[in-house]
């Protein structure tokens, strides 16, 4: 086996040191050692770069390739799954090596990642969200057609589901199917044409058994949650994470804040469809205006959740053209509260702890598995992302970037 040293830089760990000067080894696919003067069986001269963990997107949704209602309705089925591979690809180049989906990617797109078929970061998958009949997950439309751009498919059931026992079953179905968490709407959404953000779906006693049997198989739910009371619902029925958060009043803050509940805020997801819709975009009217208000409230919940001290976690909604573009949220948290050191560790510790698999991944430290990436210059500088990345690994192998080991990143 190849020892690689990564010679001459400086180190941020993620677990809240300052970066150090420092080199960092790697063999047989995970972190060997961190220190000085380590020794290698080739090395990398790494000097005026830092290495930081690799970093973990909490909220993408591959196999969402464009936002234009038109175009999805006229795309060939199975060309959803070559576009996937594609955004997966831009996703690790921009140094993005572990990333949860959020409704759409099933079993087997996360077995093509593993087998190595299709280049992408680590995939987390919850397989299709769960809504109520007329809720966030549901394009019922006045024609009576269905405007579904994350259709029905063998491994894929559909997300509409009304009273306790169909949550049961639904939940279970989705485990069985190979889903490593469960996502639910808990509010209306902007996308689906029927339905108001603000407004709360569910009730209670259905949450709460999503919650309970996902648990049961070592599981847990993760909320897409715009209004205040569709999020306190969620963090009541014990959901992990809130997933946009964008009506953040004084008491959801506080239940957060006593329940350990996650918040990751998705910024920038709002300002790129509003870029998309202002460039023509075919959406319904509905849907843009929602838009425009979602966005006016966002970034405000979010400063006021920084303040209190609820746990952040990043998330890009990556979807569309968006892929690749992921980074672009570590700038708009640091520009709207959050302090530089716990934006790097948002996007790498902290998204790790939220996804449970902070003894994996998600800082540097021996033992663990070597996803890392190499950047040039300040690493608190993230407007430079991901222009700034001369190398990315997943699992001690260097997918991105120089591999000579007499080169220079």
């Amino acid at each position: 086996m190849t020892r690689i040293v990564l010679r001459g830089g400086r180190i941020f760990d993620g677990t809240g040191s300052a970066p150090a000067d420092g080199d960092i080894s790697i063999e047989d696919g995970v972190i060997a050692g961190l220190g000085s003067g380590l020794d290698g069986d080739e090395a990398v001269d790494v000097a005026g770069c830092t290495v930081l963990p690799g970093f973990i997107d909490c909220h993408i949704h591959a196999l969402l390739s464009s936002l234009d209602t038109i175009q999805n309705l006229n795309m060939p089925f199975s060309l959803q799954f070559y576009l996937a591979a594609e955004n997966l690809r831009k996703t690790l180049d921009a140094g993005i090596t572990t990333v949860r989906d959020a409704s759409g990617a099933d079993l087997g797109v996360q077995r093509a990642v593993e087998l190595g078929l299709i280049d992408g970061p680590d995939l987390h998958i919850s397989i299709i969200a769960l809504s109520q009949t007329g809720g966030h997950g549901d394009h019922w439309l006045p024609s009576g057609n269905h405007a579904d751009i994350i259709g029905v498919t063998p491994g894929r059931p559909s997300g509409i589901v009304d009273g306790v026992d169909e949550c049961r079953r639904k939940v279970r179905e989705l485990l069985r199917n190979g889903a490593n968490m469960i996502k639910v709407n808990t509010s209306g959404g902007v996308f689906s044409p029927r339905d108001d953000p603000s407004h709360a779906h569910f009730t209670m006693a259905e949450l709460t058994t999503m919650v309970e049997e996902a648990e049961r198989a070592g599981s847990y739910v993760m909320a897409h949650a715009h209004g205040a009371a569709g999020i306190k619902n969620a963090v009541r029925a014990g959901i992990r994470s809130i997933e946009h958060g964008t009506e953040l009043d004084d008491e959801a803050i506080e239940l957060m804040l006593a329940n350990g509940t996650w918040l990751v805020p998705t910024l920038g997801v709002g300002r790129f469809i509003l870029e998309r819709i202002e460039q023509g975009a075919a959406v319904p009217p509905a849907v843009a205006e929602k838009a425009i208000e979602n966005q006016r409230l966002r970034a405000d919940s979010f400063r006021r959740a920084v303040e209190a001290g609820v746990r952040i976690a990043m998330g890009s909604d990556a979807a569309a053209e968006s892929h690749g573009r992921n980074l672009g949220e570590l700038a708009l948290m640091h520009e709207q509260g959050l302090d530089a050191a716990a934006t790097l560790r948002a996007g790498t510790q902290s998204a790790a702890q939220l996804m449970r698999i902070d003894e994996r991944v998600g800082t540097l430290r021996p033992g663990l598995r070597a996803d890392l990436v190499v950047v040039e210059g300040d690493p608190y500088d993230f407007r430079a992302y991901p222009g700034n990345l001369r190398a990315v690994f997943k699992a001690g192998r260097q997918v991105r970037g120089l591999v000579s080991s007499s080169a220079t990143l």
